[in-house]
């Protein structure tokens, strides 16, 4: 497989994770009134408990969890970090104001990587992450209202420390390619402990009372906060992460027909013109990858 056609497989693998994370907001929604700390940490417990039982059938896969402590700061950080501003953005903050300082991290991801050693910055990349970014700002204004208000600024603080969290981690993550994804597994379990101790300071336990609302937990910890940071992993460090930054402007679009698909949100015109945005973004973003593909066809014919 040649560097090209790796690139692209691994793009891929990052889409879905953006994929899986569409689902987030709808099992969360099934999975009951657990507080977000506990929810975290038995989510965090299912996602790295999965990556470490498949390490039964390569057993020197263990040996990830010997990084140096930057690469556990940057794992853990990266996870508990947004995950733990995001919570705190929601208690200070009106949820749909919150989330959009949290959606700045697609962009900012598209912004840093024209830091990282042989990455150019191009003009349709940012052309791509601000059309997703429009028809996000489209989307949450337009299915819940939104008015910033001064005396919630703490809370979007949080919400941007938390979008600041989530793009350095995956940005960073890329100078440390040759960390396994396996590693992924030993973060997730430190944020389950870190997450349970937080729940235990903050929180009261509530637990699901129905079978669905337990089957939604379970979800949540095999797909959007389990499977998903391992193929999230593979596609910031080897995939194209502008594409991938681009695109993950799909996340909350799907997240909300999914929403209005199970009951639990009206359609509105809005999601519409978020829908067009979104996809032009996406698609313009990703042009290289459209263009090496041609470039291969025309090679081989």
């Amino acid at each position: 497989m040649n560097s090209s056609t790796s690139q692209t497989a691994a793009t891929l693998t990052g889409l879905a994770a953006v994929f899986m994370w569409s689902f987030l907001s709808l099992l969360t929604v099934a999975s009951g009134t657990m507080p977000p700390f506990q929810l975290a940490a038995i989510t965090f417990a299912i996602g790295g408990l999965i990556g470490i039982a498949s390490w039964s059938f390569r057993p020197q896969a263990a040996r990830s969890l010997k990084q140096p402590l930057v690469v556990w700061a940057l794992g853990v950080g990266g996870l508990f970090g947004y995950h733990a501003l995001y919570f705190i953005a929601l208690r200070l903050a009106p949820p749909a104001e919150a989330q959009l300082f949290n959606y700045l991290w697609p962009l900012l991801i598209v912004l840093f990587s024209a830091f990282l050693p042989n990455e150019k910055l191009k003009s349709h990349h940012i052309i791509g992450v601000l059309l997703g970014l429009a028809g996000t700002l489209v989307l949450i204004a337009g299915m819940r209202g939104v008015e910033i208000r001064p005396e919630y600024i703490t809370g979007y603080l949080c919400a941007l420390g938390a979008a600041l969290a989530w793009s350095t981690y995956s940005v960073l993550s890329r100078p440390f390619k040759e960390v396994p994804t396996d590693a992924v597994a030993g973060f997730c379990l430190v944020t389950a402990v870190l997450s349970l101790i937080c729940h235990l300071l903050f929180e009261q336990t509530v637990w699901p009372s129905t079978v669905l609302q337990w089957l939604s937990v379970v979800a949540l910890g095999i797909f959007p906060v389990g499977l998903a940071f391992y193929a999230w992993d593979r596609g910031v460090k080897r995939g194209d992460i502008r594409a991938l930054g681009a695109a993950s402007y799909a996340a909350p679009l799907i997240s909300t027909i999914l929403l209005v698909v199970f009951g639990y949100a009206e359609p509105r015109g809005p999601l519409a013109l978020a829908t067009v945005l979104i996809s032009l973004g996406g698609i313009v973003a990703a042009k290289d990858m459209f263009t090496r593909r041609r470039a291969r066809e025309t090679n081989l014919s």
